[in-house]
């Protein structure tokens, strides 16, 4: 029987091969996404690697052509959802610059926020520049994060006012913003005396760095990620308007984005960990005969790698899911992106021995590089707190 008289009589098997048209359309268009993303990478992004680390060199140029070529819209919806493609993007910069694989970590997750609010402000022309890299923000969520997991206490207040709310208070260190930027923050609401009216009442706004009352402070050196322009952000009567929201409550719409928040975080450690077993290879025909001694090879950990890969794939898949199983494998592949990314990183520089220990080797500064991939927000400890809360039984009272 022709084909096409088998998919008449079926609609089952029409729509199986039409998902699997749609799927292989995607497939096309994301490799085509990721080939430009490298071209940049392997390209200007490589060459300007060493000034972005020592130097302080805020990538503006890059970024933008990062955002043309595609590499920071796959994950929101009207892109299709394509949180492995945007994770692959964030990899392929990860192999030559971490700093860089953050930066787009940020300006993800920032689209992410403006897209997930449902606030026709923030979405439509506003989203569509941001995906395109035409306008940059960052994320200042590492205190809320910790806030929520009973780690700190919340930095910004929001006090109710006509027309929105005035938020006051400081957030130490917001990376890849600067004037003309913007960020996703959250401030616990108080009430006129400053006082905390319901410690489960917080808010979560888009902050303009321009705007009356922001203050950005130079911070002190990091040892590695000078150039992501991190700042301190001040605020100090800030007028957030209607059309600046992004949840009013925030916990449910957090419930509802964490997942999806973590799980693009592992393009860093993937990023780091690849381009670490890159260098090892480098070596491997000039010092293999000794190098073969370690216990971190670059055969083994591309195994490792490429089997954490496959199961972040299938979480990204379904990056809203909420489930407790889910959460805690997310959890966890977070984690073993991170110490992956250390481990992957301290063979490399082992591997290139002494020449791997100059200021300029790209080892050193993929080993300064997974330690932040480590410790940023959530950290590894974070994380296994995480996981610790979720996997403890509820026993009835």
């Amino acid at each position: 029987m022709p084909i096409m008289t088998v998919l008449e009589e079926s609609p089952v098997l029409v729509a199986d091969a039409r998902s699997v048209a749609s799927e292989s359309l995607r497939d096309e268009s994301r490799d085509a996404m990721i080939d430009r993303v490298r071209e940049i990478a392997q390209g200007p992004l490589a060459r300007d690697a060493e000034r972005i680390d020592r130097q302080g060199h805020y990538p503006r140029d890059i970024l933008e052509a990062l955002g043309g070529a595609g590499g920071f819209g796959a994950h929101l919806d009207g892109n299709g959802t394509d949180f492995i493609g945007a994770i692959r993007a964030m990899t392929e910069a990860g192999r030559v610059c971490g700093s860089t694989a953050f930066m787009m970590w940020c300006h993800d997750v920032c689209g992410l926020y403006m897209e997930q609010s449902g606030n026709a402000a923030l979405m439509g022309a506003k989203l569509d520049a941001h995906a395109r890299g035409a306008t940059m923000g960052g994320t200042g969520m590492s205190n809320p994060m910790k806030t929520f997991a009973r780690i700190e206490s919340m930095l910004l207040k929001a006090r109710a006012v006509p027309g929105g709310y005035k938020v006051s208070g400081t957030l130490p260190w917001v990376s890849h913003i600067a004037k003309n930027h913007y960020l996703g923050a959250v401030a616990a609401v108080v009430d006129a005396g400053g006082k905390v009216v319901d410690d489960q009442h917080e808010v979560m706004f888009i902050l303009d760095c321009d705007a009356p009352g922001v203050e950005l402070r130079h911070c002190p050196t990091f040892s590695a990620m000078e150039g992501t322009s991190t700042w301190s952000v001040r605020l100090t009567d800030v007028f957030i308007g209607a059309d600046r929201l992004v949840a009013d409550p925030v916990r449910p719409f957090i419930g509802r984005i964490r997942a999806a928040f973590i799980l693009l975080q592992t393009g860093m450690g993937l990023g780091v960990a690849r381009g670490s077993i890159d260098s090892m290879w480098q070596v491997e025909e000039q010092l293999g005969h000794v190098n073969e001694f370690h216990d971190d090879r670059p055969f083994a950990l591309q195994a490792e790698l490429d089997d954490l890969t496959a199961r972040i794939e299938t979480l990204a898949l379904t990056p809203y899911a909420t489930g407790n199983d889910y959460l805690i494998d997310v959890l966890d592949v977070r984690a073993h992106a991170s110490e992956l990314a250390l481990r992957a990183a301290q063979s490399a520089l082992l591997h290139h021995g002494a020449r791997g220990y100059l200021m300029t080797a790209a080892p050193q500064r993929r080993v300064r590089e997974s330690h932040f991939v480590a410790i940023v927000t959530p950290a590894i400890k974070h994380l296994r707190k995480e996981m610790a809360r979720l996997m403890t039984p509820v026993v009835p009272a």
